[in-house]
C-alpha cells in the first residue's frame, strides 16, 4: 500500500503575533502535495504573516492544541528547508542588493542570502545549474546586470530562478505580477503555468485575482485573519464571496480560465447582482 504524502503545510489552532499586534487566533489551514492553491485576501489579511510562518521567519504562539508542521515535520533546519520550499516575496525584491549582478541573484540561492558575499563558494554543478534555470527563464544574456538597474520584470524573474536552483517541490509567490506591465505579467503567469504543469505545487498568496493562472485549481479566502472560504477555484471565487472578501460591490468574470473582477455597478450607480457566479466574457487569451 502507498504511502500518503504528508500536507506540505499543517497549521492547525495557530495564533502569531508580529510585534503587538495578534494577526492569527486559532488559524487552521492545511496545503497538499500536486494541489496548487491561491490564498487570496486584502490587504490587512495576514498574508504575509502566513508567508513568514511557511519561512520559519515568525514561530506560533506556544499551546498544546496549537501544531505547525511542514512536509511533515514540526522542526526544520532552515536551509535545508529552503531546498524543497522556494519563496519569492515582494520583502525580498525590495531587500534585494542592489549592486548583484543577475548571475549573483541566482547564485546566491544556494545561501539563502540577499546577495552573493566574497566567501561564497560554489562548485561546478551548481554553477551549471543556475545556468541551466536562468535559460529555462529566458535571462541568460541579463546575467552581468545589476540587479539595480533591472526591470521589476526583470528582477522577478531572476529572483524566481534563484529559488528555482534547488528544484524545489513547492513553490510560494507573493503578488508576483505586483508593478508589472502587461506583457511582462503575462510572460510571467505563462512560467508559472509551466511550472505547475511540470510538476511543481504552486502557493499563490495574492490580492490580485488576474494573476491566477488556470492550473490553479483550489482558492483559499483569507480575511482579518481568519479563512472565511476554502475549496475549488470555481465555487469560491464568486461574486458573492469577492464581494464579502474585500468589503465592497465586485463582479467575477471568467475568460479562457483567467478571471477579473469590475465594480458590480451599472452606469447609472445602481448594484449588479453579486450573487451569482462569474460571468463569461468572450475575447482572446489573455488575463481577464
Amino acid at each position: 500500500m502507498t504511502r500518503r504524502a504528508p500536507p506540505i503545510a499543517e497549521i492547525k489552532n495557530v495564533t502569531a503575533w508580529r510585534g503587538s499586534t495578534r494577526v492569527f487566533h486559532g488559524l487552521s489551514l492545511e496545503i497538499h502535495p500536486g494541489a496548487s492553491t491561491v490564498i487570496l485576501g486584502p490587504n490587512g489579511s495576514g498574508k504575509t504573516t502566513l508567508l513568514k510562518l511557511l519561512s520559519r521567519e515568525i514561530y506560533p504562539e506556544p499551546r498544546d492544541e496549537t501544531r505547525l508542521r511542514l512536509f511533515g515535520e514540526d522542526r526544520w533546519n532552515v536551509w535545508e528547508l529552503r531546498t524543497r520550499l522556494g519563496m519569492v516575496s515582494s520583502d525580498l525584491q525590495e531587500a534585494y542588493d542592489s549592486r548583484a549582478t543577475g548571475r549573483d541573484v541566482v547564485l546566491s540561492g544556494y545561501y539563502a542570502t540577499p546577495g552573493a558575499r566574497p566567501h561564497h563558494r560554489f562548485d561546478e554543478e551548481e554553477r551549471k545549474r543556475a545556468h541551466q534555470v536562468m535559460e529555462e527563464l529566458g535571462v541568460t544574456e541579463l546575467g552581468a546586470k545589476r540587479y539595480g538597474e533591472m526591470s521589476t520584470g526583470e528582477q522577478r524573474r531572476f529572483l524566481l530562478a534563484r529559488a528555482l536552483v534547488h528544484d524545489p517541490e513547492v513553490l510560494v509567490l507573493d503578488e508576483p505580477t505586483s508593478g508589472l506591465d502587461p506583457q511582462a505579467c503575462f510572460q510571467y503567469v505563462e512560467t508559472i503555468r509551466s511550472l505547475i504543469r511540470a510538476g511543481t505545487t504552486v502557493v499563490l498568496v495574492t490580492h490580485h485575482i488576474h494573476e491566477i493562472p488556470p492550473e490553479v485549481q483550489r482558492a483559499v479566502l483569507l480575511r482579518e485573519g481568519q479563512v472565511i472560504g476554502d475549496g475549488r477555484k470555481k465555487e469560491v471565487l464568486t461574486s458573492a464571496r469577492v464581494t464579502e472578501l474585500f468589503g465592497t460591490p465586485m463582479k467575477v468574470l471568467s475568460s479562457n480560465g483567467y478571471l477579473q473582477v469590475i465594480p458590480a455597478r451599472h452606469p447609472s450607480g445602481n448594484l449588479h447582482d453579486a450573487s451569482s457566479p462569474g460571468d463569461r466574457v468572450q475575447g482572446n487569451r489573455g488575463l481577464g
